[in-house]
C-alpha cells in the first residue's frame, strides 16, 4: 500500500510545504469525458528534486498512445508517454523511477482525450512531492576534493587535518606560503616532507637579503616531483629572480647544486594537481658574495668573455645576428654590487615591419594581412589581378638589417606590370579601314578614341599611360583630354566602355609645331605621351599594347595591323565620313626607297621623310584621316593572341581618297628609351 505519511516526512521545511499533493485526470475516479485535458507544472527549489508517483492508470489504449495519453516532461524534454491500463506494481517498478526532475528542475504533465471512447475509463492519479537531492551520493561532479557533507537543500566540503578549504569552497589545499626575508640560511621543503606532498598545493616561499649578496640553493638528491612519460611536468617547481625564471623542474633529477641565483631576491613557486603520491623536494639556502654569470643579456655576446663577473667589471655586449637594441647592436655595461648590469637592456629580434605597399595597390601580400615580420620571417607577394604579372621575386625574408630582401639580397619590392599585347578575344579576320572589317569588342583592347579637340586615336601602353601622335594633341597640353576605351562603337562612346581623363600631355621635345599660314613639310618626332588622371581598371576589353623590345628593327614586307575610327569609303553625298565602329586592316612595311618617294603638300612642297618614320600599306588598305595617333602593331593580329607590339603610330600620308594606299607612321622603335625615361621621371617627381 502507498503510505502518504512516509512521503510527508521527506519535506521538512516550510519552503517546500506547498510542493506536495495529488495530480489526477478530470472526473477521477468516475471517469473522464471526451475532449478532456489537463496541463500541470511544478518546479523544485535549489538542491531538491521533484517526483511524481502514479498509483493508478486507466486510459484508452491505442497505437503509440495517439488517442488518450498522459505525457510527462522534465525541463521541457519528454520523459514518458502513457496510455492503457497498468497495475500499481507495474507503475511503481517501470514508470515511477523515471518521473523525477533534475536538481532545481521542473516537471510538466499533459493529459488529453480524443472525441469518443467505447467504454468509460477512470483516468489516472499520482502524488507529487519534493525530495532533498543528495549531492554527495548522487552527483559525482560535486567538486569536493576530500570530504562532502550533504544537508537539505545543498552540501558542504571539508578537508583533512593539515589542509584548508580554498576560496572556491571545494578544493582542499595546504597553507604552505612563507616569507623568509632577512634569513641568511635555512631549509625549505615541499608540504609534508618527507611524506608525499599534498595535492592541490600552491606554495610560494620568498627569500630576500641585502643587495650586495646573492642566494645559493643546495638541493637534496632526493627529488621526486610528478612528471608525464613524455617529460612534461604535471607538478612544477619554479625559481624566479630579477633576471628571469629557472625551471620548471620535475621528475627525479634535482636542479644543479649549488644553484647560484645571481640575485638577492628569490621567489620559489611549487604547484601540484589533485592526485599523485610523489615525495617532493628539500633544499638548503645560504648567501654568498654577488657574482654574475657569463650571459649578460639574452641573444648577445659579452667581451671579454669570462665564466663569471665580479662587482665593478665592465663588458661590451654585442647583440647576436638578427637582434638589436634601439637599432644599436653593441653597448658597454658595468656590473653593480647588486649583481645588476647597468644600463640594462634586452637584445630584441629585429622587426622589419610590414613592407610599404600602397593601400589600393595591385601588389598584395599572400595570406594574412598581419604576417610575422621579425628576423628570418618570410612574406610572399602576388598581383591581385590576372591582367598583371609580378616583375621580380615573390618571396622576401626579414634580414638582420631590418630590411626585406630576396634570396639574392635585393631589397627593392617587386612590381605588378600590366599584361600587354595579349587580347583574350581571337582576331583572325582581314579587312580594310577604308570600307574594311569591323572589330569586335575586346579584339583590339588597347585602342582609345579621342573626339576632341581633334578626332584621333591613342594606344594604351600601361594602366596609366597612353601614346598618340603629337599633332593629334597639339595645342591641348594645358587642357584635360577625354578618351574612351573598351569599346568599338565610337558613336556610343559616352555610354559604354571606360571614360578616361588626362592629367598631363607630354609632346616630344623634337616635334616641330605647325606655323600658322604655312603647310607642314615634316612630321618628324610626331609622338606624344598622355598620363591618365587615374589608373585604368584593366579587363578583357581594355588592355595595353607592348612597347617594342630593345634593338628591334622593322623589316621590309613585315606584316602588321592598323586600326581606327577614321574615314571610310562610306560617303555622304560626295564626302567621306568617319567610321562609327572600330575597323582594322593588315598591311605590310614598304621599302625605304618607296617611302622616300613622298607625296606633295597642297602648295606643291614635297613632304620630308626621316629615319624616325616608316611607310606601309597594301592593295586597297590604308589608314586615313581621323585615324591619326592609332597603332601599327606587329605581328599582324591572328588567332595566336600575341604578344603584339606597338611598332608605329599613324602620322601622315597622301589623302586616302586618292587610293594611293601608302601611309606614314612614327617609328616607335626609336622612342622606347624616351617613353620609359619620361614615364620614370614623372612617376618619381
Amino acid at each position: 500500500t502507498f503510505s502518504l505519511s512516509l512521503l510527508l516526512l521527506l519535506v521538512s521545511h516550510s519552503a517546500c510545504s506547498m510542493l506536495l499533493g495529488w495530480v489526477e485526470s478530470p472526473g477521477y475516479p468516475k471517469g473522464y469525458l471526451p475532449h478532456a485535458s489537463l496541463n500541470w507544472s511544478k518546479c523544485a527549489p535549489k538542491g531538491h528534486v521533484l517526483s511524481i508517483r502514479l498509483i493508478h492508470l486507466d486510459l484508452e489504449d491505442s497505437q503509440d498512445c495517439e488517442n488518450d495519453a498522459v505525457k510527462v516532461y522534465s525541463n521541457g524534454n519528454l520523459i514518458s508517454v502513457l496510455c492503457g491500463k497498468k497495475e500499481f506494481e507495474d507503475l511503481d517498478f517501470t514508470v515511477n523511477p523515471s518521473l523525477i526532475s533534475s536538481p532545481g528542475g521542473c516537471l510538466s504533465l499533459n493529459f488529453y482525450s480524443d472525441y469518443s471512447n467505447t467504454e468509460r475509463h477512470t483516468g489516472f492519479r499520482g502524488f507529487y512531492s519534493v525530495h532533498d537531492f543528495d549531492e554527495c551520493e548522487d552527483d559525482p561532479e560535486n567538486g569536493c576534493t576530500q570530504f562532502c557533507h550533504n544537508f537539505i537543500g545543498g552540501y558542504h566540503c571539508s578537508c583533512r587535518h593539515g589542509y584548508v578549504l580554498d576560496a572556491d569552497k571545494h578544493t582542499c589545499t595546504v597553507s604552505c606560503s612563507e616569507d623568509l626575508s632577512g634569513r641568511y640560511r635555512g631549509d625549505i621543503s615541499s608540504p609534508f616532507w618527507p611524506a608525499s606532498y599534498a595535492e592541490n598545493s600552491h606554495c610560494q616561499y620568498t627569500l630576500s637579503v641585502e643587495a650586495h649578496l646573492q642566494l645559493e640553493l643546495h638541493f637534496s638528491d632526493s627529488f621526486d616531483v610528478e612528471q608525464r612519460p613524455d617529460g612534461q611536468c604535471i607538478d612544477t617547481l619554479l625559481i624566479k629572480t630579477h633576471s628571469g625564471t629557472l625551471g620548471p623542474f620535475c621528475g627525479h633529477t634535482p636542479p644543479p647544486s649549488p644553484l647560484l641565483t645571481h640575485s638577492h631576491h628569490v621567489k620559489i613557486h611549487f604547484t601540484s594537481d589533485g592526485s599523485g603520491t610523489n615525495k617532493g623536494f628539500t633544499f638548503h639556502f645560504k648567501t654568498s658574495g654577488t657574482v654574475c654569470p657569463a650571459v649578460v643579456t639574452s641573444h648577445s655576446t659579452a667581451t671579454p668573455q669570462k665564466p663569471e663577473y665580479h662587482q665593478g667589471q665592465g663588458v661590451t655586449v654585442t647583440c647576436d645576428t638578427g637582434y638589436a637594441v634601439n637599432t644599436v647592436t653593441n653597448k658597454v655595461l658595468l656590473l653593480q654590487n647588486t649583481g645588476i648590469w647597468i644600463p640594462s637592456f634586452p637584445c630584441e629580434r629585429v622587426d622589419c615591419g610590414l613592407p610599404e605597399i600602397p593601400e589600393n595597390s595591385i601588389l598584395k601580400l599572400v595570406g594574412s594581412k598581419r604576417p610575422h615580420t621579425q628576423y628570418q620571417d618570410q612574406i610572399q607577394l602576388k598581383c591581385s589581378s590576372k591582367y598583371y604579372t609580378l616583375e621580380g621575386n615573390d618571396t622576401y625574408t626579414c634580414g638582420a638589417s631590418g630590411d626585406w630582401a630576396t634570396v639574392h639580397g635585393k631589397t627593392q619590392m617587386p612590381k605588378c606590370t600590366p599584361v600587354c599585347g595579349r587580347p583574350e578575344k581571337d582576331s583572325a579576320s582581314t579587312g580594310r579601314i577604308l570600307g574594311g572589317q569591323d572589330a569586335q569588342v575586346g579584339e583590339i583592347p588597347w585602342n582609345l578614341l579621342i573626339k576632341e579637340p581633334s578626332r584621333g586615336v591613342a594606344s594604351l601602353i600601361n594602366d596609366q599611360w597612353a601614346v598618340t601622335a603629337a599633332h593629334v594633341v597639339e595645342g591641348a597640353e594645358q587642357t584635360s583630354l577625354r578618351l574612351y576605351g573598351g569599346l568599338v562603337d565610337g558613336a556610343a562612346a559616352t555610354g559604354t566602355g571606360a571614360v578616361l581623363d588626362s592629367e598631363r600631355i607630354i609632346i616630344h621635345p623634337g616635334y616641330t609645331r605647325r606655323t600658322v599660314g604655312e603647310e607642314r613639310t615634316s612630321y618628324d618626332n610626331d609622338i606624344a605621351l598622355i598620363r591618365l588622371a587615374s589608373r585604368v581598371n584593366l579587363g578583357s576589353n581594355l588592355l595595353p599594347i607592348c612597347l617594342p623590345v630593345e634593338s628591334s628593327s622593322l623589316q621590309e614586307n613585315e606584316q602588321g595591323t592598323i586600326s581606327g575610327w577614321g574615314l571610310t569609303e562610306r560617303r555622304t553625298g560626295t564626302r567621306l565620313v568617319t567610321s562609327r565602329t572600330l575597323k582594322y586592316a593588315h598591311i605590310g612595311v614598304y621599302s625605304l626607297r618607296n617611302c622616300q618617294d613622298t607625296p606633295y603638300t597642297p602648295d606643291n612642297k614635297r613632304m620630308i621623310f626621316t629615319n624616325n618614320m616608316f611607310c606601309a600599306g597594301a592593295d586597297g588598305k590604308d589608314s586615313c584621316l581621323k585615324d591619326s595617333g592609332g597603332p601599327f602593331v606587329s605581328p599582324m593580329l591572328s588567332a595566336d593572341r600575341g604578344p603584339y607590339y606597338l611598332r608605329g603610330i599613324v602620322s601622315w600620308g597622301a589623302p586616302c581618297q586618292q587610293k594611293k594606299f601608302k601611309g606614314y607612321y612614327t617609328k616607335v622603335d626609336n622612342y622606347v628609351d624616351w617613353i620609359r625615361e619620361t614615364i620614370d621621371n614623372v612617376e618619381t617627381s
